[in-house]
């Protein structure tokens, strides 16, 4: 007897800085969607595709949902995360191990009228050195909700990530695969490469800065021999410009190098990326300019 395939989209939802794009990289099996140890770093809503034997399972990381800035890049980013709940088939709600927050509860009441399984995922419970305090916390974190399964894990290192992949599995719809076996990401190449430059701009630059700066690819070329790319990192001040190129050049080669040596694991050729900083005034709190550097409103896929 053939066992039927399943396929459908998993919502990997949760307050900022949960883990949610670490978690989504670990399920691909390879890096997708940029990270860092800082709140706000995933800005869009990003499609990756695991192909298992038997099901299609297609993550949709979002930004996280946070309580209601006053900037337009604050308001996007809710509706961006929010927008994914109209047609995903599987929510994954995640939170930090021995931690909850009034933001984790904001996020959790956006789940209220979601008709969908909801699973819970606690990451970061390799940082739980007495494993004994997991056990009440969990217990009191099921009370919540009626949630389809609660899955102790730890996106970073891997643990009882399989779990949770099998348990969504078994929640898909019957139906063909909605994408070809082989692709992980509905994300271009030249959308990959703008996030790796930003991810690299806010590992180096101190805790306020990356939240001034977006990065756009100007020239994105096949040539014979190798990728090149032109990236254009704007800021919104002129004192900002002269953090992110640094004294006498050295912060942005040192973002130019490190983004480099991943666009060519990503690629598999040699890249030759040139970066320039420019100014535009108040860019994240004008609903316009977010439009035109790509933060428009996400449609269902």
């Amino acid at each position: 007897m053939t066992v039927p395939t399943r396929a459908g989209y998993a919502a990997l939802l949760g307050r900022p800085n949960v883990g949610k794009s670490t978690l989504l990289n670990r399920l691909i099996g390879q890096k997708i969607s940029i990270t860092a140890p800082k709140p706000q770093t995933t800005r869009h809503v990003i499609l990756g595709i695991q192909t298992l034997p038997d099901a299609q399972i297609v993550y949709v990381d979002t930004p996280g949902l946070h309580r209601q800035g006053r900037r337009a890049m604050n308001r996007y980013l809710n509706r961006a995360a929010a927008s994914v709940l109209g047609y995903v088939d599987v929510v994954v709600f995640l939170i930090e191990a021995l931690r909850w927050t009034e933001e984790d509860q904001d996020a959790l009441q956006r789940l209220a009228a979601f008709p969908g399984p909801v699973a819970l995922a606690v990451n970061k419970v390799d940082r739980v050195a007495d494993k004994a305090r997991l056990l009440p916390f969990l217990r009191d974190m099921a009370g919540r909700r009626a949630f389809a399964e609660v899955v102790p894990l730890s996106a970073l290192k891997g643990d009882n990530v399989a779990t949770l992949e099998q348990a969504i599995a078994r929640w898909l719809p019957v139906g063909d695969f909605l994408f070809p076996a082989d692709q992980v990401t509905t994300a271009s190449e030249r959308f990959l490469a703008a996030e790796l430059v930003r991810e690299k701009l806010t590992r180096l630059l101190r805790e306020e800065l990356p939240y001034a700066l977006t990065v756009a690819i100007e020239r994105f070329a096949e040539e014979e021999r190798l990728t090149r790319i032109h990236a254009v990192i704007w800021v919104e001040r002129a004192s900002q410009k002269g953090i992110v190129i640094g004294e006498k050049g050295a912060t942005l080669r040192e973002v130019g190098r490190q983004a480099r040596q991943d666009l060519e694991r990503l690629l598999g050729r040699p890249v030759f990326l040139e970066t320039w900083v420019k100014v535009r005034e108040g860019w994240s709190d004008d609903e316009r300019a977010l439009r035109s550097l790509g933060y428009a409103d996400p449609a269902s896929p």
